[in-house]
């Protein structure tokens, strides 16, 4: 008997910029490179939380923005709330979670974010309009299967 009681993994995301439009990167082992961020701990608001992922994993103090997606991992059942940011302070380093990181211009950002997942993130994020969406998608392999405003 499948067991479908509802467990959702919550992580969330940034897309950090510098004053010169770099985006902040790091690389893990499993996905490559992709943007700051992780699971949000219990008893954590969302918020709080993305802003200790991002200083455990690359050292840096931000500014959340807009909420500009919210995706859903069928694969994995994991709910990423991706937001844009601005660099506040810190030195960009590289923690035993994230052994590489960099300041990357956005082409070079899209170039290094291979994974199909984190590589839509990221172009998404980039874009120029304001418009929050959600996402529903299988990861393995990477099939969108559902886009919609919100």
């Amino acid at each position: 008997m499948v067991d479908n009681t509802p467990r959702h993994i919550v992580a969330a995301s940034a897309l950090i910029r510098n004053e010169q439009g770099e985006i902040a990167l790091v690389k893990t082992e499993d996905r490559g490179w992709e943007l700051p961020g992780g699971q949000i701990e219990l008893g954590e608001t969302l918020t709080d939380g993305l802003k200790r992922e991002i200083q455990e994993e690359c050292g840096l103090e931000v500014e959340l923005g807009k909420l500009m997606r919210v995706r859903s991992n069928l694969s994995s059942s994991i709910v990423i709330f991706l937001f844009r940011a601005t660099y506040v302070s810190g030195v960009l380093r590289p923690s035993e979670e994230t052994p590489a990181v960099c300041w990357a211009a956005p082409q070079t950002a899209l170039d290094l974010v291979t994974h199909p997942a984190l590589s839509l993130n990221l172009r998404e994020l980039l874009r120029d309009d304001d418009r929050a969406r959600y996402d529903a998608y299988h990861s393995d392999p990477f099939l969108l299967v559902e886009t919609r405003a919100i």
